[in-house]
């Protein structure tokens, strides 16, 4: 009798301990889609571990385009595999809130956030890029090339040696593309497709601005930081004289309808450190600028966000994600994809 009790209690304990090892696992595990940069993730991931050691972080990186695409695949199938969203800009966001997969939140820190954000708190913004122009002072005279957007598209002087992101896989490209449409018309993209720009990752356009084979690039303000402070680089950032394309790219949390892994107050720890002074330390050391109103530095060698935003082409974000594919077809038969 005394055996059969002991097994019993055996039995019991173990599979209590299974059970509750399976769900620690489960209640501690975050997966989180993002289109940072790779070697900014690991950075994040490193500080994420320290701040919650008791969670199990994941990331997956893609492109805006990618993970749209992976996220649509996930609806159609019933479950997203992920548990929040940090993409590259609102419009997608919008969408998501539309599609009625987002959770909604009173983040603590919204006083503090200089930029949009929604008023329901499905989303906030999380970290700041600037679509700007980029050159080479060891190739070419700052006076004798574009030093605007719009002679970036009709300086002929530039033709065959100019460089873009592709908007069909970047989210900053194609809102970037929106806010030029606005400003400058469908005639904008013709003329970029006269110009014969060139429609490449940002690492090539880089490497061509280095060996002179390109004069001037559109490009992202944080990639020429990051190459400024990381390797010494000589390369310098144009912000545009008809205005910086300023993107706020947002942090979303799915729904327990939809999400992997039934943790939206785990997500929002995360989220909220995000949001805070310690985290935006962290964005802005990754070469963007901060959400906060109260974060006193830009990231290195960038003018204060203040000043960018004197001076900005303006993003329609419903249009960008409801005419997404309308716009998208308007490119392309302007400008040659490859």
């Amino acid at each position: 009798m005394k055996q059969r009790g002991l097994l019993i209690i055996l039995v019991v304990l173990a599979v209590l301990s299974l059970t509750a090892c399976g769900g620690g696992s489960k209640e501690k595990k975050v997966m989180i889609y993002t289109s940072m940069y790779e070697d900014i993730i690991e950075m994040v991931d490193k500080e994420l571990e320290k701040v919650f050691p008791d969670y199990d972080i994941e990331f997956f990186y893609g492109g805006t385009g990618t993970i749209q695409s992976k996220v649509a695949a996930e609806v159609d199938s019933g479950k997203l595999a992920c548990d929040m969203l940090m993409v590259a800009e609102p419009a997608y966001a919008l969408e998501l809130k539309e599609a009625g997969v987002l959770h909604s939140y009173d983040s603590k820190h919204k006083d503090k956030l200089a930029f949009e954000y929604d008023p329901n708190g499905a989303w906030y913004p999380v970290r700041i890029s600037n679509m700007v122009l980029a050159y080479n002072p060891e190739q070419y005279s700052k006076d004798e090339i574009p030093n605007s957007f719009y002679d970036f598209a009709f300086d002929p002087s530039v033709k065959d040696a100019i460089s873009m992101s592709n908007p069909l896989s970047s989210g900053t490209a194609m809102a970037s593309i929106v806010g030029l449409l606005d400003k400058y018309n469908e005639e904008y993209f013709e003329a970029l497709g006269n110009q014969n720009v060139a429609v490449e990752s940002g690492s090539v356009a880089l490497t061509k601005l280095e060996t002179g084979e390109c004069k001037v690039i559109m490009i992202l303000e944080e990639s020429v930081l990051k190459k400024r402070e990381e390797e010494g680089s000589k390369l310098e950032v144009i912000y545009p004289t008809d205005g910086t394309i300023n993107i706020p790219s947002p942090i979303m949390i799915i729904n327990d309808e939809w999400n992997a892994n039934q943790n939206t107050d785990i997500c929002e720890e995360i989220s909220e450190w995000f949001l805070s002074e310690e985290g935006q330390k962290i964005i802005v050391s990754g070469w963007m600028h901060s959400v906060r109103s109260d974060y006193p530095s830009p990231p290195y060698d960038a003018i204060p966000t203040e000043e960018i935003l004197e001076s900005i082409i303006p993003v329609d974000w419903v249009k960008t994600y409801q005419n997404r594919e309308e716009i998208r077809t308007m490119y392309q038969e302007h400008v040659t994809v490859e």
